[in-house]
């Protein structure tokens, strides 16, 4: 019997179904020429009890029947010349991927963080599909914990949600009657092989770019005025984009290094949201407001004078609605974000102004449009490219909505979800994702910029505080760390 779009009730998901990178994808596959510019995401879920490790292993078993994107590896052309093709790995062994580890003695969320900062700086394999997941036992009262790690090649956020929401199950029981797609056969596919795909994808390709270049032509002399004054407008769009943000960094945060920390938290998510729309603003909004709060605030205990503006850069999610399909579908915006501000009010509105001129920005996928060129660059020049547009950063923040649903991984409840996406040279990257009432706040820094982690990750809970407090008899955030 079909399914109701008239697949297989037995075939696999469409997540992760292409079999070429796009061009931001290789961009960021090959980037990693530069060591600090590896793009490894993360999610650490709390779970309420310790699965049994036969189903558990079982459950992966069914994750890579469902997503074949889990039994493939990376295939790249000679010297970089075509986009790096995903193929099913010949030799895949789920051992290698699956294992699971007992924290110390009296260990809890400390120990787990540690131990996932740990795997999270550990490069990949590159001849294998880059992917691991982990299963910590040992937390207090007899809970768990589950940490998947997979390069961010492969997806973006959302599609990492979006991907989890398909796999996790509705339900505690084990369901008999869930589909069962076959393996896909491996390929024996040459670097040589990726090579001529290109070539032959390029001169298919040829047609269709002369009739857009052709129709775009016509459009113009039809309409001269209005295409001139449209490329002006993005021309202009296109410098505005182009200049970093006005702001120098603080000195504060000025080392990098290759170390990274982990911190989580748990905002009210209610809480926040109601606080930002007291003063007209979005969830995302308030959520940046008070991050920058929490610099703010560990500027001030660290006696150092407090910078008017730090470079922070956000991404924007260019994904099309219904698009279920993983991959990365974002763009970047990079602004001057306000850190001097006291009044967590007039800071929401500053942030606010900002990220609404940022996503109106006609040029704002502007590393969209330049990837196709960049990635059929060597990986050392991307790198040089690449690198100095998040060195620079002293702030990445993310904002992912979360899975709505109660769901559970091999019989265990998930209680919390905390994202941690890479460190790409900035000094912390901090994602948000909301699961159930709770914002599960991943807090991924550099040990060299944030010398004193304990009182930054005082300072976070201090910058919530301050935007919290703009809802009277709101909850507290608190520290896992």
């Amino acid at each position: 019997m079909a399914a109701q779009d008239g697949r297989s009730p037995d075939a696999p998901l469409d997540w992760g179904s292409g079999e070429e990178m796009n061009a931001f994808e290789a961009v960021m596959w090959r980037a990693e020429a530069d060591r600090t510019l590896r793009s490894p995401v993360v999610a650490i879920e709390q779970l309420d009890v310790v699965p049994d490790w036969d189903r558990f292993r079982a459950a992966h078993d069914w994750a890579v029947r469902m997503v074949p994107r889990f039994r493939q590896r990376v295939v790249e052309a000679p010297l970089g010349l075509g986009a790096p093709r995903w193929t099913v790995d010949p030799d895949f062994d789920l051992r290698f991927h699956v294992r699971r580890q007992r924290l110390p003695e009296g260990g809890g969320w400390a120990e787990l963080l540690d131990a996932a900062a740990q795997i999270a700086m550990t490069p990949f394999d590159r001849t294998r599909p880059p992917w691991e997941a982990v299963l910590f036992e040992g937390l207090p009262d007899g809970r768990g914990a589950y940490v998947l790690k997979m390069h961010h090649s492969a997806t973006d956020g959302m599609g990492a949600l979006q991907l989890l929401s398909q796999l996790h199950s509705k339900k505690r029981e084990p369901n008999p009657d869930k589909p069962q797609p076959a393996f896909e056969p491996a390929e024996a596919l040459s670097s040589l092989d990726v090579l001529l795909s290109q070539v032959r994808g390029d001169v298919e390709s040829v047609p269709g770019a002369l009739r857009e270049v052709g129709s775009g032509a016509l459009r113009a002399l039809s309409d001269p005025k209005g295409a001139l004054g449209e490329a002006t407008r993005y021309g202009r769009s296109l410098r505005r984009v182009l200049t970093p943000p006005d702001a120098q960094g603080s000195p504060l945060l000025a080392k990098r290094s290759m170390s990274w920390r982990f911190a989580a938290l748990d905002v009210p998510f209610a809480d926040l949201k109601a606080a930002g729309k007291s003063v007209g603003g979005s969830i995302n909004d308030t959520y940046l407001a008070a991050l920058l709060g929490g610099y703010r605030r560990y500027h001030e205990a660290m006696a150092v004078p407090v910078v008017d503006a730090i470079p922070m850069a956000i991404p924007i999610s260019v994904r099309k609605p219904g698009d279920t399909s993983g991959g990365n579908k974002i763009a970047s915006a990079r602004i001057s974000a306000p850190v001097s501000t006291i009044d967590p009010k007039a800071r929401i509105e500053e942030v606010r102004a900002l990220i609404l001129s940022a996503r109106a920005e006609p040029a704002v996928n502007m590393i969209g449009l330049m990837s196709p060129a960049l990635a059929r660059l060597p990986g050392s020049v991307i790198a040089q490219l690449a690198g100095p547009m998040t060195k620079g950063n002293d702030l990445q923040a993310s904002n992912v909505p979360g899975i709505g649903d109660q769901v559970y991984l091999a019989g265990a409840r998930i209680e919390r979800m905390y994202p941690y996406a890479p460190l790409p040279g900035c000094a912390a990257m901090i994602t948000l994702v909301t699961h159930g009432d709770i914002g599960c706040v991943g807090v991924n820094y550099d040990a060299a910029s944030f010398t004193e982690p304990e009182l930054f990750i005082e300072s976070l809970l201090d910058g919530f505080t301050e935007v919290l407090a703009l809802k009277p008899g709101a909850g507290k955030p608190v520290s896992r760390s």
